[in-house]
């Protein structure tokens, strides 16, 4: 599977973390499985396992998320996903408009491990939550450090303030698993 190099945002430093990456580590016809790399994670900013369920704003502190928009139209998906257990799902008509919760089968599973100096947070998605494939996607994470040190990674990012629902950011694409 291909592995995504994410950079941060020049206008949001990291304080110690060094790298990022994520890679699509398994996909079929009911789940797709995602891991986010950490590297320097010592003062990651860690949210309390809170249980699964839906929650809004997770982007507040350390963040895993994925953006989706099929081909030929201006709609998408964004799948939030927090090391808390959290998660939520929204569909747009357009940028950053029309939002409304994207209903799921099941809920993702997500895990964080931590070694001493990386971190790999893992999720499960339903594919159902995905929107029709082959479509862009853009795989991000909102890391938070000690003393609110916010940085934004993404695989690309559009000149202006960090905004990952800017189509600059879709700079890959999903294709549809095999088989399916």
């Amino acid at each position: 599977m291909q592995t995504y190099q994410l950079h941060s945002h020049p206008d949001f430093s990291p304080h110690a973390i060094t790298r990022v990456e994520a890679k699509i580590i398994g996909f079929d016809d009911r789940l797709i499985r995602i891991r986010w790399r950490v590297d320097g994670s010592g003062s990651l900013v860690v949210p309390s396992y809170s249980g699964r369920g839906r929650q809004d704003e997770l982007w507040r502190t350390t963040c895993f998320e994925l953006f989706v928009r099929p081909e030929g139209g201006p709609e998408y998906v964004e799948i939030n996903l927090s090391p808390s257990g959290r998660w939520a799902a929204y569909q747009f008509t357009d940028y950053r408009d029309g939002m409304s919760n994207q209903p799921a089968s099941q809920e993702p599973e997500v895990g964080l491990r931590q070694g001493s100096t990386f971190a790999i947070f893992d999720a499960a998605i339903p594919r159902d939550v995905l929107p029709q494939l082959p479509a862009a996607m853009a795989i991000t994470a909102i890391l938070e450090e000690d003393g609110g040190v916010k940085s934004y990674w993404a695989m690309a990012h559009p000149e202006a303030k960090p905004d990952f629902h800017d189509p600059a950011c879709f700079a890959a694409t999903l294709a549809a698993p095999q088989g399916s």
